[in-house]
């Protein structure tokens, strides 16, 4: 069975890249009705919470990425915490070294200082030279009963590292370029190289897909499983996410925690989308928009280029209204009630017995939307009496000579019409004008900013019908006896 695993640090909260990441091992894990596994790599405790490990299942959860096995989740490689297997990882680098791949290192980190100095001061290269492997048993001996630290090197062989990559094809490191690297620090802690591969030889895991700055690590994992006998997984490094400027992306771009762009109000479904066109190609002709299933069940490795994605936000703006558009009325009108929380502007009958009525507001205002959080700044008017006026717009709609003659004969037409939907609205507001020899145009603008504060709404006619006969009223009244 396909076994994937995603393997962050809680370090920081889950970004954008990590993000990506995740979804491609989830998709290819439903794809393939395989095991998607999470593993904490927490290993760094001085930089690891509890809090970045919750902000990462967060993350997680929010763009519906679920896990087969990891925290909360458990699973029969439990706990899914890397610093929590410290015993199993030692004991891997012992074995390594029982069986002749791994020897002990008694230099000191001023001698490996002064050594790499030294070649750099003549102008060469520099790798470990070997000189613990050099050691007798009884040199051995002498340092252990004065009890000197030392580290556990891996032993690099002669020749190559070949493996075919699922994104980039065959790629080959000669083992010239490669040092005999540590595996167990002299403080007894794991490098990165060892406790990974224990992890992922303990939990069977069969691809490996990552970032391609793991590109260079790939060898030396691949030489530890053959060095323990071990099936070596299936690697897909994935090109990296880069900023408009064509630099990997950072905060200096914007956002990078998932969470955030949840807090600006864009939907995990439209994240998720876009996320997965970054680097991956359906190869379905020019369609972009796909929920999550749908991705599931038709993504593949194979679809994934080697060129590096640029984050466009434009283009994450445009899917998340394209979501917004796709959901029912009423789930939208879930998804944003938080803001309106936030804005103090929610009412209980909002969902009972005005529910109608706010969700005919909703269906005006989200075609003007590109995120949850900008319902309540498009439709303040609806939801507020106190209109926050453009001054710049009074001054050159409202202040005009005559103006208020008109509106005042509008309050007037407006009190007969019999029915108040926007068909008959539109005809009285334009006769109104037409009757008074002024452009419709013109009054159009006037009305709209004496009822909403601001030159620009959605259509007028349909916010005169969903404001109502009374509200209009009462906001006319105001500039029908103070306006020009």
């Amino acid at each position: 069975m396909l076994r994937v695993r995603f393997a962050p640090s809680p370090t920081g909260y889950l970004h954008v890249g990590g993000a990506r990441t995740a979804l491609f091992n989830w998709l290819l894990a439903q794809r393939q009705q395989g095991v998607f596994v999470l593993r904490i790599e927490d290993t760094d405790l001085e930089r690891s919470s509890d809090e970045m490990v919750e902000g990462i299942l967060d993350g997680l959860r929010w763009l519906g990425l679920d896990w087969h096995e990891g925290p909360a989740a458990g699973g029969p490689h439990a706990p899914y915490f890397q610093a929590q297997h410290l015993e199993r990882h030692r004991a891997m680098a012992a074995d390594l070294v029982r069986r002749g791949r791994a020897y002990a290192c008694y230099c000191t980190p001023e001698e490996i200082t002064a050594k790499r100095t030294a070649a750099e001061v003549a102008g060469g290269g520099w790798k470990y030279d070997r000189t613990c492997r050099r050691l007798s048993a009884e040199q051995i001996a002498a340092f252990n009963a004065e009890g000197r630290p030392h580290a556990v090197r891996f032993l690099v062989p002669d020749g190559t590292t070949r493996f075919d990559d699922l994104v980039h094809g065959p790629i080959e490191f000669d083992h010239a370029n490669l040092d005999d690297f540590v595996i167990l620090r002299s403080d007894g802690q794991p490098t990165y190289h060892l406790s990974v591969v224990s992890d992922d030889i303990e939990m069977q895991i069969t691809h490996v897909i990552r970032g391609d700055d793991h590109i260079s690590n790939t060898p030396k994992q691949i030489l530890l499983y053959e060095a323990m006998d071990a099936p070596i997984p299936r690697f897909a490094h994935v090109p990296l996410i880069l900023g408009p400027d064509k630099k990997r992306l950072s905060k200096r771009h914007g956002a990078t925690s998932v969470m955030e762009y949840a807090r600006q109000g864009y939907l995990p479904e439209a994240m998720v989308n876009f996320l997965s066109l970054l680097g991956w190609s359906p190869g379905s002709g020019d369609r972009e928009l796909f929920t999550r299933d749908e991705l599931a069940g038709v993504f593949d490795v194979s679809g994934i280029n080697g060129g590096n994605a640029v984050f466009n936000q434009e283009k994450l703006d445009w899917f998340n209204q394209q979501h917004m558009m796709r959901l029912p009325i009423a789930e939208l009108a879930t998804r944003v009630k938080p803001w309106f929380e936030q804005a103090g502007l929610w009412r209980d009958d909002y969902s009972t017995s005005r529910r109608e009525w706010f969700f005919a507001v909703l269906e005006l205002l989200r075609p003007r939307a590109k995120r949850l959080d900008e319902f309540v700044p498009l439709g303040r008017f609806f939801f507020d009496d106190t209109l926050d006026f453009d001054e710049r717009a009074v001054a050159k709609h409202l202040y005009p000579a005559g103006i208020g003659e008109v509106l005042q004969a509008l309050l007037v037409a407006l009190d007969h019409l019999p029915s108040y939907d926007p068909a008959t609205l539109e005809v009285c507001v334009r006769g109104t004008a037409d009757a008074h020899g002024l452009k419709a145009s013109a009054f159009i603008h006037a009305v709209r900013v004496a009822v909403t504060g601001r030159t620009v709404s959605p259509g007028l006619f349909d916010v005169l019908s969903l404001l109502g006969r009374d509200r209009v009223r009462a906001r006319l009244d105001v500039w029908a006896r103070s306006a020009g």
